[in-house]
C-alpha cells in the first residue's frame, strides 16, 4: 500500500472554513529507520509524537463547519509541519527529556528524504485545499498536556493562539472567556508567533483570517469529548466570524 503522508476529510464540502491537522499521527512511515525512532511506544504514545485527540475534534469540527480537514499522518518527530523548513526545531532530538535516537545526527540527505516525502505534500495538500474555495478561513488544531515534565500544572482548558493578526483569535477569545467554565490561554501554552509555521505559511502570507486553537489532552480523549468540544467550537466560530464581518 502506498504511503500518504496526508488525508483529506470532507473534501467536497463547500464551506469556506478550512481545518488544518498539524500534529493528527503519531506514524513513523517505513521509509524511516524501517517505521521505528527507537523510541517506546509509551512515548509514541504521548504528545511527544503527536496531539492525541486532536484528529477527531478537527474531522468533527470540519464537518460542523461544513468544510475540509487537512490531517498530517506522521509524527511531529518525524519531522514537524508546524515549523519553518530551516527552523532548528524542524527535527528534535530530545523532546521533553525523552531523546530520540532515530534522529540523533540526521544526515542532510535523510532530512531531505522526510521533506520531500512528509512535510512539503502535507503542505501542498493544505495550500491546494485553501485555494480551491473563496475567501478560505484557517483553523487550526492541536492539543497539549496538562504538565510537562518538571513544569506546574497548566491550568487551561483551552488557548487561543496568534501571531500579527488577530482579526478572528481577539474575538473568539473574548467568547470563550465568557464561558464560566472555562480557564482561556492568551497565546498559551505557547506562543503562536514561530516565522514559517503554518499559520504563517497558509494564512498570515495571504491575508487569510486565522486562528490556532489548543485543546487540553486529557479533555479530548474519548471520541465523543472530541465531538462535545467540535460541537461547542463550531458556532462560536462562525459567530464571530459573521460578527467581526470577516
Amino acid at each position: 500500500m502506498t504511503y500518504n503522508p496526508f488525508v483529506i476529510d470532507g473534501a467536497g464540502r463547500a464551506g469556506r472554513w478550512v481545518v488544518l491537522c498539524d500534529h493528527a499521527s503519531n506514524i513513523v512511515p517505513d521509509f524511516v529507520n524501517g517505521g521505528a525512532l527507537g523510541v517506546s511506544a509509551n512515548d509514541m504514545a504521548r504528545h511527544i509524537a503527536y496531539d492525541p485527540g486532536t484528529e477527531g475534534v478537527s474531522r468533527a469540527l470540519a464537518e460542523a463547519l461544513d468544510g475540509p480537514a487537512v490531517l498530517s499522518r506522521f509524527s511531529r518527530l518525524v519531522i514537524d509541519p508546524n515549523r519553518d523548513e530551516d527552523d532548528p526545531t524542524l527535527i528534535m532530538q530530545l523532546y521533553d527529556g525523552t531523546i530520540i535516537p532515530g534522529n540523533r545526527g540526521i544526515s542532510d540527505l535523510d532530512t531531505g528524504e522526510r521533506l520531500r516525502r512528509c512535510y512539503r505534500p502535507y503542505h501542498s495538500a493544505a495550500q491546494q485545499v485553501l485555494a480551491d474555495r473563496a475567501g478560505p478561513v484557517l483553523v487550526s488544531v492541536h492539543s497539549f498536556t496538562p504538565q510537562l515534565k518538571g513544569r506546574p500544572p497548566r491550568p487551561w482548558q483551552v488557548g487561543v493562539l496568534y501571531s500579527t493578526d488577530t482579526r478572528l483569535s481577539d474575538p473568539l477569545m473574548a467568547r470563550l472567556r465568557a464561558e464560566p467554565d472555562l480557564s482561556v490561554g492568551d497565546n498559551q501554552p505557547y506562543t503562536g508567533h514561530l516565522p514559517g509555521d503554518t499559520i504563517a505559511r497558509h494564512a498570515i502570507a495571504h491575508g487569510r483570517p486565522n486562528v490556532l486553537i489548543e485543546l487540553r489532552n486529557d479533555l479530548i480523549e474519548t471520541e465523543a469529548q472530541q465531538r462535545a468540544w467540535a460541537q461547542r467550537l463550531a458556532p462560536m466560530l462562525v459567530e464571530t466570524l459573521a460578527r467581526e464581518g470577516l
